[in-house]
């Protein structure tokens, strides 16, 4: 049988500095997409580039310093929270760990750990709901100081609130950074530069927030 593509024709440009929304019913290409630019799937038609590059003429180590996926389940190592949040960044030194936990929103919770940032979690580790799960996870995208976050659907369990902070705390800790949010409801992207609204792998509809209500 014919592989049928699963996006179709997308193209957008996503400056620094600039937030990029994408929404769209479950199925439509949206995580798809999110994995595209860190090179989970290659693209067999078109190209993605960084800075003019196409991203299949450097590494993927390279390639993934520079745009981290935040993805909605996040997997913990037993291991200490530093070492959890230091994952991709294992040189990261003690300061800068604790940005990235203040940044995403987690530092208050870690400080009152019986062990703070010392504290085992994961398997038979101090339990962490989901909220704190995508926490962590944002905080460590933010250790590594990419040029692209890419959040996919990763603050579903994290109230409105908290959301709104840490979206606007990364935006001044990076403000050259490119951020591309993917998201189930129109509603999450009111900060967005652009949204796209995908639907079957296409984009069907492309504005601000104010203009596609």
């Amino acid at each position: 049988m014919p592989e049928i593509p699963v996006v179709k024709n997308i193209s957008f440009e996503a400056r620094p500095g600039h937030t990029i929304g994408i929404v769209g019913p479950p199925g439509s290409g949206k995580t798809t997409i999110a994995q595209l630019a860190p090179r989970h799937y290659n693209v067999n038609g078109g190209r993605i580039t960084i800075d003019g590059q196409d991203i299949r003429e450097v590494t993927l180590e390279s390639l993934r310093q520079r745009v981290r996926l935040v993805q909605q389940d996040t997997f913990l190592f037993r291991d200490t929270v530093s070492d959890n949040i230091a994952y991709g960044e294992p040189d990261a030194e003690e300061g800068r760990i604790i940005d990235s936990a203040e940044d995403a929103r987690l530092h208050q919770h870690i400080t009152g750990m019986p062990e703070g940032y010392d504290s085992m979690v994961g398997e038979r580790g101090v339990s962490l709901s989901g909220g704190q799960r995508q926490r962590m996870a944002i905080a460590r995208a933010i250790v590594l100081q990419p040029k692209i976050f890419i959040f996919d659907d990763s603050t579903s369990a994290i109230d409105a609130a908290t959301e709104r902070l840490i979206r606007e705390q990364i935006a001044q800790r990076a403000a050259d950074a490119t951020t591309i949010i993917i998201a189930h409801r129109l509603s999450t992207l009111l900060s967005a530069d652009e949204i796209l609204v995908i639907d079957e792998g296409r984009i069907i509809e492309r504005g601000s927030h104010e203009e596609l209500l």
